[in-house]
């Protein structure tokens, strides 16, 4: 039977130098679904996404990704594996044009005629900005168009799974808008997606799942549905209530 579950940690402890940063991180994330990983500032959010990819190594515990262990594979093997990574700072070629940046991206094209035609229609449906300031500097563009630029490169190539470190940071509502219902479409492609986030309105409007982090553990998991409607719950976890 397959494992309804994508990716999973397990008992996953991290540490940065000296620093003990995750305590045991258990995590589930179902095929098919978004789910929303919460948390306040310094809850160990960004440090669960860079074990994951294999950035920072687990000292303790397992991550899973389906059927394979990949606990102990490096950057490049997770990637091949079919997960995207956009990094909090996304990781952009400022030099780069906007084709120059999805050229790199699309590991099997060598120039811009070989990525396939289909997906790039798709990409430009979901972010006409990439498509009209396609010869433009990234570095030109503004924060939610290299936002758009990020999430863009990660899927230039099919990818089984996306992982987004905070996409609508700084970002204006209009903006946010747009990326919400570009994650909604993602979605209904069949991509499954983990998200750290700290618009609420943005992780209540996408999220199927969510997993809230404290002090470098998961405090609680569940539906993001049931989560939205436990004021009390929100108040205690986030200090604050959707």
């Amino acid at each position: 039977m397959t494992n309804p579950n994508l990716l999973t940690l397990e008992g996953v402890h991290t540490h940065i130098g000296a620093y003990h940063i995750l305590h045991g991180v258990d995590l589930a994330v179902p095929r098919g679904q978004l789910t929303m990983l919460l948390g306040r500032n310094g809850a160990g959010k960004t440090t669960t996404l860079r074990t994951i990819m294999g950035l920072w190594h687990a000292s303790q515990g397992r991550v899973r990704f389906g059927d394979k262990e990949i606990t102990v594979h490096n950057t490049p093997q997770i990637a091949g594996l079919g997960i995207a990574y956009v990094p909090e700072n996304m990781g952009i070629f400022s030099d780069l044009t906007v084709k120059e940046n999805m050229l790199l991206a699309a590991r099997g094209a060598k120039n811009a005629q070989q990525i396939d035609d289909t997906r790039l229609k798709w990409i430009f449906k979901l972010f006409p900005a990439v498509e009209k300031f396609w010869n433009h500097p990234a570095g030109k563009l503004s924060g939610g168009q290299k936002q758009m630029l990020a999430v863009s490169r990660a899927i230039v190539e099919p990818r089984e799974l996306l992982i987004i470190d905070e996409p609508s940071k700084g970002l204006a509502p209009v903006m946010i808008n747009n990326m919400i219902d570009a994650f909604a479409e993602l979605k209904r492609s069949g991509v499954t997606i983990l998200l750290v986030e700290q618009n609420i309105n943005f992780a209540q409007r996408l999220g199927d799942t969510v997993a809230v982090m404290d002090n470098g553990r998961v405090v609680h998991s569940g539906s993001m549905a049931a989560f939205s409607a436990d004021a009390q719950l929100q108040q205690s976890l986030l200090g604050l209530a959707l």
